[in-house]
């Protein structure tokens, strides 16, 4: 399939007009663009990355190498969930996926102790019980919770598709039960369950798939969480790459197109309504834009000056971004298989008190670093039935942990793979002390080890332009739960808001709030179309 059937530099012979531009092209604004295309509009995706996709696209290097960005385990997904059938229709059935077996996730706790995550909601409830007992009664009260918060979401998400005037009344009616859930910590919830130290972790062990620890994160996405992996984890088959393709081959399908390597400059307002969109020189119009880079970008980057001091958009500045992140990229040559390495995620967890975010990295200091808090290490060829190592057994493994942003901030600005050489010196020790650690964990696998890049938060500020590079957008506090400003249609007429800060972290968060965004602009059409696949 050659790039130039959906997507390119220039857009030659896909002219406009048209009716909806959409900037950015994440899985929240993929989603949109594709909802709004099988609805009769003709969407214009703005990327500004030579290669669309946002956190879905992969990178090769020579040797058969290839990497996934974000994608390393995806629930809810097969034909038993609305979002796995919605998206089988959005690709126009192109989509599979793959499970990535019985059990999806592997917990490496401190005291040797070792719980594999299963793949159905009968056998997880066992493993806890079995790992933790006389906690019966907690685990039962933790399994009712997510529960409850699962099915309060559909009110949620609609009392988020309305618009700032309405609201505000219909949060307070549509989610009264489950407010308590939003408002208060994943800690303070799950202590009220159990004063387990070991088990409170474990609940809380996937705090790393939105970023924030269980003090400061809302139960709401602790639980939602917990909920999207209940019947396993699956990954796409072919690669990452193949839900762009997917999505916005039914852009094009529908008379739309792509364009990458086209950084939109500002959002175009006139008499107080989202008319288009500048290009360097050009101006694009349409009739209504959606952005799905982010809140805090949108109004930083995006939107003229005179905006930076609305209610709203003070509001979203004072909200804080989820963690970044550095990911060691590794490849291998042998059989990585009987060496440890697994199609299920496997996490080390270096305390049970998981009340650090980030790896406490310090550029000027010339102690040696400290062990990461977590490394969640994912081995993408494994889970791909489409991958074919070859004679040699080509593989890829990819090592992944929280850093503070500050750390990395004063070098925000200066060019990709020419930062200077404090920069490299700097990423030079924590490459070392990754690898190390990673190592010390899958011992087995250094003898196999033949290829070794690390990405840094600099490199998804260049590449996603993300806020604080952060790969989960805003923090998944209750503050950012409770914003009444944080909604698909914004206070600017005929401007959405698509992706994961309307809706919740990760790929199937930020394809809801895809949905969202084209359900805030089109409710009939939209609606009509969503209920068909229900």
């Amino acid at each position: 399939m050659a790039r130039g059937d959906f997507w390119d530099k220039r857009g030659k012979g896909h002219d406009g007009p048209w009716d909806t531009i959409v900037i950015g092209s994440g899985m929240g604004s993929m989603t949109a663009a594709a909802l709004l295309a099988e609805t009769g509009e003709r969407v214009l995706v703005l990327e500004q990355h030579y290669e669309p996709g946002g956190f879905t696209h992969t990178f090769k290097r020579p040797g058969g190498y290839v990497w996934d960005v974000g994608v390393h385990a995806i629930g809810e997904v097969t034909e038993h969930s609305l979002t796995g059938r919605l998206l089988h229709r959005l690709t126009r059935e192109q989509l599979e996926w793959a499970s990535l077996g019985e059990v999806y996730e592997i917990f490496h706790m401190p005291d040797d102790v070792k719980i594999a995550f299963p793949d159905n909601p009968r056998d997880f409830r066992d493993t806890l019980v079995e790992a933790f007992p006389g906690e019966e009664v907690a685990i039962g009260k933790y399994f009712d919770a997510i529960r409850e918060v699962g099915s309060a979401m559909r009110r949620y998400y609609m009392s988020r598709v309305l618009p700032t005037s309405l609201g505000g009344v219909a949060d307070k009616v549509l989610n009264r039960n489950v407010r308590q859930y939003f408002e208060r910590s994943a800690y303070d919830v799950i202590s009220e369950f159990t004063d387990n130290p070991k088990l409170r972790s474990v609940l809380c062990a996937q705090w790393g798939y939105y970023g924030a620890i269980p003090e400061n994160a809302s139960f709401a996405i602790q639980a939602l969480v917990a909920r999207h992996f209940l019947y396993g984890g699956y990954y796409p088959v072919g690669g990452s790459r193949r839900i762009a393709e997917g999505l916005l081959g039914t852009v094009a399908a529908n008379g739309g197109w792509t364009r990458i390597a086209t950084p939109v400059d500002e959002i175009l307002v006139r008499d107080g309504e989202a008319v288009g969109v500048r290009l360097g020189k050009n101006e694009v119009y349409a009739r209504r834009i959606v952005s799905g880079v982010g809140a805090q970008a949108t109004v930083e980057r995006l939107l003229p000056k005179s905006f930076a001091d609305k209610e709203w958009a003070r509001s979203f500045q004072k909200l804080e971004p989820a963690a970044a992140h550095v990911c060691l990229y590794l490849g291998f040559k042998g059989d990585i298989a009987r060496a440890g390495a697994t199609a299920a995620n496997q996490w080390f967890v270096s305390s049970w008190k998981q009340d650090e975010a980030a790896w406490m990295v310090d550029p000027d200091s010339q102690q040696p670093f400290p062990d990461a808090p977590i490394l969640y290490c994912s081995f993408p060829s494994l889970k791909d039935p489409e991958h074919d190592p070859g004679p040699e057994m080509i593989h890829t493994g990819e090592v992944v942990t929280f850093v503070p942003w500050e750390v990395f901030e004063k070098w925000q600005g200066t060019r990709w793979k020419k930062r200077g050489e404090d920069y490299d010196a700097f990423k030079k020790r924590l490459h070392e002390s990754l690898r190390a650690q990673f190592l010390e964990a899958m011992p087995e696998l250094e003898p196999l080890l033949v290829f070794e890049e690390l990405s840094t938060p600099l490199t998804t500020d260049y590449f996603n332009r993300a806020v604080g590079g952060s790969i989960y957008g805003l923090s998944p506090t209750p503050d950012r739960y409770t914003n009444k400003w944080l909604r698909p249609k914004s206070p600017i007429p005929n401007l959405y808001m698509a992706g994961c800060d309307v809706c919740s972290p990760g790929v199937i968060g930020a394809m809801f709030g895809g949905v969202l965004a084209a359900l805030a602009a089109k409710p009939l059409e939209v609606g009509n179309y969503v209920r068909e696949v229900l």
